[in-house]
């Protein structure tokens, strides 16, 4: 399972953008040469992993990505109560939850006329192709940074090419909940496990294609706007009509034609 975009922008939003435990704004204003950078994690209080802090086996598997068994914390903050278990327990993380989202509340019910949280898109934004990804590497590096992901793939005609791209785009999402937790030898790994994946795919007959687009989330308690950026992956077959290659020299990159922006497939989201 994956946090879904729902559960996520409600932990932000009843967090008001804020680290549980310090209160510093998890969303860095951009500069004159640089984006907004995003300094916060949605953390796990029960780990998915049975080797993850606080694992608790008893723990239902369905509620694991819910809003109950997720805290906002600055990356400080994150590696800390997940390096000091035994002082940071279930118990503690949960009462430091519960009395940050009370204050946040008690905070915006000062604020007259709150604006409604919502996803704005900007159209020089929107990536009018999806760039063939050939190594894990860079598949990585496009799937971690992001806080949702659009996911998209031909019509399947063998239960092999199902369990194929199935499990190709079920390890996509498991990275993007646990991405902030790997270690550098762990993405080491995961990149070149992806890097497999790639090329056992193409051996089937298909290439895998990717996007990044930034989109804005505005109102809740966040007096400006605040990036939230996004991802598209598609799983095509070789012959598909819509790649195309374009000329870049002595080489060619092969290029996706992105579908109509406002006809979007289902949405699958990062974690911490």
């Amino acid at each position: 399972m994956a946090i879904s975009d729902k559960t996520r922008k409600m932990l932000w939003g009843r967090s008001g953008s804020l680290c549980a435990i310090c209160k510093r704004k998890l969303v860095v204003e951009a500069t004159a040469t640089d984006e907004e950078s995003v300094v916060g994690d949605e953390c796990h209080i029960i780990s998915s992993r049975s080797e993850g802090p606080r694992y608790d086996a008893s723990f239902p598997q369905d509620r694991l990505d819910s809003s109950e068994n997720l805290i906002l914390l600055c990356r400080v903050h994150h590696k800390m109560v997940d390096d000091q278990t035994e002082t940071y327990t279930a118990e503690i993380l949960r009462k430091m939850k519960l009395d940050h989202e009370l204050w946040v509340s008690q905070k915006l019910d000062e604020v007259p006329d709150l604006k409604p949280l919502k996803i704005r898109r900007l159209k020089n934004n929107i990536p009018a192709y999806l760039t063939r990804l050939t190594s894990g590497k860079e598949l990585l590096n496009l799937v971690l940074t992001i806080y949702a992901l659009y996911t998209d793939e031909d019509e399947l005609k063998t239960e092999e090419e199902v369990d194929l791209v199935g499990n190709f785009l079920q390890t996509i999402r498991d990275l993007i909940d646990i991405g902030n937790d790997l270690e550098p030898a762990d993405r080491v790994k995961e990149g070149f496990g992806l890097s497999q994946s790639l090329k056992e795919l193409e051996h089937a007959g298909f290439f895998v294609f990717g996007g990044r687009e930034m989109q804005i989330m505005e109102g809740g308690g966040s007096p400006k706007p605040s990036a939230w950026p996004v991802a598209y992956l598609r799983v095509v077959r070789t012959d598909n009509n819509d790649i195309i290659a374009i000329d870049m020299g002595e080489s060619k990159k092969k290029d996706l034609k992105q579908n109509d922006p406002d006809d979007r497939p289902s949405a699958s989201v990062n974690s911490h």
